[in-house]
């Protein structure tokens, strides 16, 4: 029986891209390997957001599927907090793996962390490694800090264990186009591009007939629902927007991270009453809340590193009969320009062009949006890269 040590920060019911990306995907490759394999998940207890919580069981068994949750310490969205949550995943993960042998090792990583404790337990085991990259950590963390300090002594031991991890890998896949020219000094790897799709739950809310939005609407909605870090920049954007649409428009913010307590203090100051702040809600509250919406937001920060990310937040978007207005630029602007029809993009943190933008797109245009939901099927992505995995056992 082969085993497939699978890695994955974030897994059901956790309420993050991390989780919706692994969960369907890690169900599949199960499948996939049934009567041969077992896939054996490494994952957390759900701890993406303080505000909210979800029950799990820290061993569960699904036929060949083997779920293995970890709890975290306390913790808010703070570095020191992530440090010590991934330094426990990583240790304790290592600690359940003593004594057992592995025939391929899988790792999801948006932190470089996930995909580093690959490269330890591959080597360990002395296995292939296949990596499946959703964000180029040493790219966006050089953005993010500021002090010259913290950069001069943490950037040089991250870009080592970062090419010490990929070079071992023996295929990576990457989950946005925009990653391509990062990746051109690791040679003798294989590199595939199984981006994020849509889920089932969204596209059998495509498959329905949507509400209809007429220009009576005294007041336009404006949702965005996600995680309110640094690197969605919502106080850069949502407090001075709301100020300048006015009363005409409500936005609706559901999510919770980091930067909430920037949000709710730029609100605070500007006086703005036109902003609802929420708290994260599961995936079938919030597909009502983006049918009523006029206008679906996504926003990502003015950060180097953002140029080349795909967020998985478009897919879910596209699935809604609304127009999509996105601060974003690079590899997410051409994808979206280029995919979905009935958007709306705009450099980030354009205030005045994010405005205007929403000011003159028609709420009541029928969108036809069929063809994107054909091409990019989360179901038909998943077994494509299962597929990819199973052919290196």
């Amino acid at each position: 029986m082969k085993r497939i040590i699978y890695l994955t920060f974030y897994f059901e019911p956790d309420l993050c891209a991390g989780s919706f990306r692994n969960s369907p995907l890690a169900k599949v490759l199960a499948d996939k390997v049934k009567g041969d394999g077992v896939v054996e998940v490494y994952t957390t207890m759900p701890n993406r957001y303080d505000t909210y919580h979800a029950e799990a069981s820290a061993y569960e068994e699904r036929g060949n599927l083997i779920i293995h949750r970890i709890a975290l310490p306390a913790h808010e969205s703070g570095m020191m907090d992530q440090i010590k949550s991934f330094y426990t995943y990583f240790m304790e993960v290592i600690r359940l793996n003593k004594g057992k042998k592995a025939d391929l090792v899988f790792a999801s990583s948006s932190r470089l962390f996930t995909a580093f404790l690959g490269y330890i337990i591959s080597v360990k085991y002395k296995k292939l490694l296949y990596l499946d990259i959703r964000d180029i950590f040493v790219d966006t963390i050089s953005d993010v800090i500021k002090s010259p300090l913290i950069k001069f002594f943490m950037l040089p031991v991250l870009k080592l264990i970062e090419h010490q991890t990929f070079s071992k890998a023996v295929h990576i896949n990457l989950i946005s186009g925009g990653f391509k020219s990062y990746f051109h000094p690791f040679k003798g790897v294989q590199f595939s591009e199984f981006t994020n799709g849509i889920d089932d739950e969204f596209l059998q809310v495509a498959s329905k007939p949507q509400r209809l939005r007429h220009e009576t609407n005294t007041v336009k909605t404006i949702v965005y629902a996600g995680n309110i870090g640094e690197g969605q920049g919502l106080h850069k954007i949502i407090p001075q927007a709301a100020e300048k649409l006015g009363i005409g428009y409500q936005f609706i913010i559901i999510g919770d991270g980091g930067a909430k307590g920037k949000l709710l203090l730029e609100l605070e100051k500007r006086q703005v009453t036109n902003v609802e702040v929420r708290k994260p809600i599961q995936r079938n509250l919030l597909i009502e809340e983006y049918q009523k919406a006029d206008y679906l937001f996504l926003h990502l920060n003015d950060l180097d590193a953002f140029k080349k990310v795909l967020p998985s937040k478009i897919f879910e978007l596209a699935t809604f009969s609304s127009p999509m207005i996105a601060g974003v630029s690079g590899y997410a602007k051409e994808f979206i320009e280029r995919e979905i029809r009935s958007s709306f993009v705009f450099a980030p943190c354009d205030v005045e062009a994010m405005v205007q933008g929403i000011k003159e797109m028609n709420v009541n245009k029928e969108i036809d949006r069929n063809e994107f939901f054909n091409k990019y099927k989360r179901d038909h992505i998943n077994h494509a890269m299962a597929d990819s995995i199973i052919q290196y056992l």
